[in-house]
């Protein structure tokens, strides 16, 4: 009997991470997780989106930036596939703690790669890359081959991550690839990441819980997937002979706006803009509370605080190597994943 393949992931307990381990489960693998120890202390909501598999990971505590620790687990594990996964990838957080968005997403998978060379050469190694790299982007569509541009420290300790990814590669030789994923949400999307605040947020209102929205730019574009999609390409990158990088995108963008528009109407709602961004934060606070009196049950505020210092304006992403090499292509449209998210939020306690 063959034996299983092990696969270790970082950041487990996210959108990703979640979607990755039941794909592996189903695959046969033996699947191991790396969560903070924080993490293990408040399962009810830290470990939310693998309790329903919980029973059939391997969990281990630990931080990706203690290095010892990452060393001990691949030497005890020695996997097969390594998805690094865990990074800080909120961006309006990486303008505030740029210190520790370099420190997790910079040195952090350093350890993981460096451990990875000393432990278990032989195992084949993902990084987690973003179109936030692109950032003020020189080209539409972006490929594999346009120039990096990051706008945000977040970006910045991506593009980091990839050169770091591709170093180990050319240098020891380890089968490390980088998925240079566009923006990807789900319903296990996190409530501080826009999709997720649009929808829960129709969600509140709906319920009569609150009857405000604050948002920044509604003109942003970005290329939106399903994030159940976009970990199939995490996959089927290790199982190349050969290591590569590789933009995984649905091959169109839309506008926040577009993504706010469509949540309400499947919510069957409207909704009203009121843009204070040109107010200073005081000011604004002044004018939702007089908005937050009123009766109209669909109020968006366009709010000073979540524009960001430098904005990325346009992201469109082209996958056409990843559906040539991989096999792989976005399955679910912009329409289905919004109204797959308003409708759990909106049927959710």
């Amino acid at each position: 009997m063959e034996k299983s393949k092990i696969a270790l992931i970082t950041g487990i307990t996210g959108q990703d991470g979640s979607y990755l381990s039941e794909l592996l489960l189903k695959k046969g693998y033996e699947v191991h997780g790396i969560v903070r120890r924080v993490a293990l202390e408040d399962p009810f909501y830290r470990l939310r989106r693998i309790n329903h598999i919980k029973n059939k990971l391997n969990i281990h505590s630990g931080s990706i930036e203690n290095y010892s620790r990452i060393s001990e687990i691949l030497d005890k594990v020695k996997p097969d596939e390594c998805y690094h996964l865990a990074s800080q990838s909120f961006v309006y957080e990486s303008f505030e703690d740029s210190f520790s968005t370099f420190s997790i997403n910079i040195e952090g998978t350093l350890n993981v790669l460096n451990s990875l060379y000393k432990k278990c050469p032989k195992c084949k190694f993902y990084f987690a890359g973003s179109s936030e790299m692109f950032g003020k982007v020189l080209e539409i569509p972006q490929t594999e081959k346009t120039p990096f541009y990051p706008r945000s420290p977040y970006g910045i300790s991506k593009v980091a991550g990839f050169d770091i990814t591709r170093n180990f590669r050319e240098a020891y030789n380890i089968f490390a690839c980088s998925g240079i994923l566009y923006n990807h949400e789900s319903p296990r999307r996190g409530f501080e990441f826009v999709t997720r605040k649009i929808t829960n947020g129709i969600s509140k209102m709906k319920k009569g819980l609150d009857n405000t929205l604050l948002l920044g730019n509604l003109d942003a574009k970005r290329d939106w997937g399903y994030s159940k999609d976009y970990v199939k390409a995490q996959w089927l990158m290790l199982q190349q002979k050969v290591p590569d990088d590789y933009v995984i995108s649905s091959g169109e963008n839309h506008s926040i706006r577009d993504f706010l528009d469509l949540s309400f109407k499947y919510a069957n709602m409207k909704y009203k803009i009121f843009d204070l961004h040109s107010l200073s934060t005081k000011e604004a606070d002044r004018e939702i509370k007089k908005l937050k009196k009123q009766r109209n049950n669909g109020i968006v505020i366009q709010y000073p605080t979540f524009y960001r210092p430098a904005e990325v304006h346009e992201l469109l992403g082209d996958s056409f190597k990843a559906k040539k090499e991989l096999g792989w292509k976005s399955k679910t449209s912009f329409h289905q994943l919004v109204r797959m998210m308003v409708e759990h939020d909106l049927t959710s306690s």
